[in-house]
């Protein structure tokens, strides 16, 4: 009997997905923040794309039609001290945000938006272009397991 109360949901640590869920779209992240990383956009829809195909069954498509869609922006790149160390910074903070926006075209009551953010520490020695540079895969890699968390994960 409990088999087949678990037969309606593909599970897979920890992600449930109903059965009649079998696409979804995952939008180019436009990246709209005043501090412009023109890798970005691109490497987060990719990477998010790649672990959607890894750790789900689910069909990647184009078009609208898709059960599952997923659409974000990445609105904020910002920098802030974080340590002083005789009257300079010696530690700086680049604050990353992205809102994402996932909508369940089979049951529009789980459809939900929310902003993600994250904090990547790094050396005042290094400019902001070197410090993205030297944490870009810790940023990716981060982002894209926070949406995925996010839309996939039951916690």
């Amino acid at each position: 009997m409990g088999l087949f109360a678990l037969s309606g949901c593909y599970s897979f640590k920890d992600i449930s997905i109903p059965e009649d869920i079998k696409t979804v779209r995952v939008q180019y992240f436009e990246n709209k923040a005043r501090l412009f990383n023109p890798v970005l956009s691109p490497l987060l829809t990719d990477k998010l794309r790649q672990k959607v195909i890894s750790q789900t069954r689910l069909t990647q498509v184009q078009g609208e039609d898709a059960h599952y869609d997923i659409s974000g922006t990445i609105t904020d790149c910002s920098v802030t001290t974080t340590g002083i160390s005789n009257q300079q910074a010696a530690s700086n903070r680049l604050n990353i945000t992205v809102q994402i926006e996932f909508k369940n075209r089979k049951d529009e009551s789980k459809n939900f938006e929310a902003s993600i953010t994250r904090n990547f520490d790094f050396n005042a020695s290094l400019t902001l272009d070197q410090a993205q540079l030297q944490l870009q895969d810790e940023i990716i890699r981060n982002l894209s397991d926070e949406i995925f968390n996010r839309i996939f994960s039951n916690w």
